[in-house]
């Protein structure tokens, strides 16, 4: 509807400039017969055709995307985002403003205040945390243009505030990690035996950590001998990863099961246990379980230093791009659209990546 609109104001101001040229031609007309200086007429109609060439400009018919992004922190965020700008290409006719938050949630909020300055034609966000949206998603409702939430979810009184959201089922993802441990460990015969579990947890607040962290401690009820034994943020990055590991290996000589709720955390707690002196892997003292699924992750379990990586798929542009064109063509759109992931244990490495786009 609001691109409608602006429509609807570029062919107002073309009708103008039509207007304008007509009048004055006719004004030229009128002098150059006096005058016999035609020429200057011919002049004048060349400019209104300038002028009317550059307001359907192609740029014109491009639609405007503002898109914040978390940061830069992983592995996954970076294909995400290359997912977002292979998408919202010129080619593919759009136009993209793209913003780095830098893991800062006040940056996406200027962020998004700039986008509505700017008259955009749809706001993408992927939230640092569920919290603190209201008020500037009431600004953008306002200023009428629809906002997409990709990959984390956010928490906000009206649902009305936002149009759309795209990403992953986090709690599944959290009960996928539990029922593929459970399966291991029976492989292992390790079925009855008491085993250890730390976490290094992701962003507090995020959604990816919120439903990993829930649907895992939900799961995990049904097994009396697993004990977790203290959970710490990793922040999503390899080098608090590895920090945290560290104090972990230094409090528990025990540890069992190492929950990494995203697969740059992971990298940091492989090389945490590996300093150590410990192993870990398929063949290790210790099991790593890891969420997102990255290229790094399939060479980390075809090292045999990972045991599984939990998909969470980052490729969220063409969804996106697929709830823009019904918005623009008046179509309505269901609210949460989930994307497609799967579980990848060790074994089945080296067999699956060369099938992976990212």
């Amino acid at each position: 509807m609001k691109r409608f609109h602006k429509l609807i104001a570029l062919l107002a101001v073309l009708m103008m400039v039509f207007s304008l040229a007509a009048c004055g031609n006719n004004s030229k007309s009128t002098v150059g017969t006096d005058t016999g200086e035609s020429t200057d007429n011919t002049q004048s109609s060349g400019d209104a055709e300038a002028t009317t060439d550059e307001a359907s400009a192609p740029s014109d018919d491009l639609i405007v995307v503002g898109f914040s992004q978390v940061g830069a922190e992983s592995d996954w965020r970076t294909a995400n985002t290359e997912s977002m700008k292979s998408t919202f290409s010129e080619a593919n006719g759009y136009q993209l403003i793209f913003d780095d938050a830098q893991q800062k949630q006040e940056n996406q909020i200027k962020a998004v205040r700039n986008f509505i300055q700017q008259d955009v034609d749809y706001i993408v966000i992927a939230p640092v945390t569920e919290t603190g949206w209201d008020t500037v998603l009431q600004e953008a409702k306002e200023a009428g243009i629809p906002v997409i939430i990709v990959d984390r979810m956010i928490d906000v009184s009206d649902d009305s505030l936002f149009t759309a959201w795209v990403g992953s089922n986090f709690l599944q993802e959290g009960y996928n990690a539990v029922e593929w441990l459970a399966g291991y460990l029976d492989s292992k015969g390790r079925a009855e035996e008491p085993i250890n579990i730390v976490t290094l947890q992701g962003t507090i607040g995020s959604s990816a950590q919120i439903g990993r962290t829930d649907g895992f401690a939900e799961k995990m009820a049904a097994y009396s001998n697993w004990t977790m034994l203290e959970k710490q943020t990793g922040e999503f990055t390899q080098s608090k990863g590895q920090e945290v590991m560290e104090s972990f290996l230094k409090s528990y000589d025990d540890i069992d099961v190492v929950i990494a709720e995203n697969d740059n955390m992971a990298f940091g707690a492989i090389d945490a246990i590996q300093a150590a002196g410990k192993t870990c892997g398929p063949d290790g003292d210790i099991t790593i379980v890891s969420f997102d699924a990255v290229a790094a992750a399939f060479d980390a379990m075809i090292a045999g230093t990972m045991n599984v990586s939990i998909e969470c798929n980052p490729l969220h542009g063409p969804r996106v791009a697929e709830i823009i064109q019904k918005l623009d063509a008046g179509e309505t759109v269901d609210k949460l659209q989930y994307v497609e992931e799967g579980v990848f244990p060790a074994e089945t490495a080296a067999e699956i990546k060369p099938t992976r786009a990212y």
